[in-house]
């Protein structure tokens, strides 16, 4: 998985990835040149998990209760 383009990724599939190349990188039998290309993968692989989340949370900030507390519906999330 590691061609695909990060911005297309589901936050599993870019946690998974960021899982893999922290562990090649943990190892350290990886060259230096390599390994900094993996920190920049690393990084953006983060900044994706990082963005899904924080669409997870408008998403579920969204979510109407009602006077019990009991979710009565959603509004939408522009975008989403």
């Amino acid at each position: 998985m590691s061609d695909t383009d990060e911005s297309q990724m589901t936050f599993e599939q870019a946690m998974a990835e960021l899982e893999r190349v922290v562990g090649q990188l943990e190892r350290g039998d990886v060259a230096l040149d390599a390994s900094i290309d993996l920190y920049e993968r690393g990084a953006r692989l983060k900044a994706r998990c990082e963005a899904k989340l924080a669409e997870a949370q408008e998403k579920v900030a969204k979510i109407t209760l009602d006077r019990d507390g009991q979710p009565t519906g959603t509004t939408p999330v522009e975008g989403l």
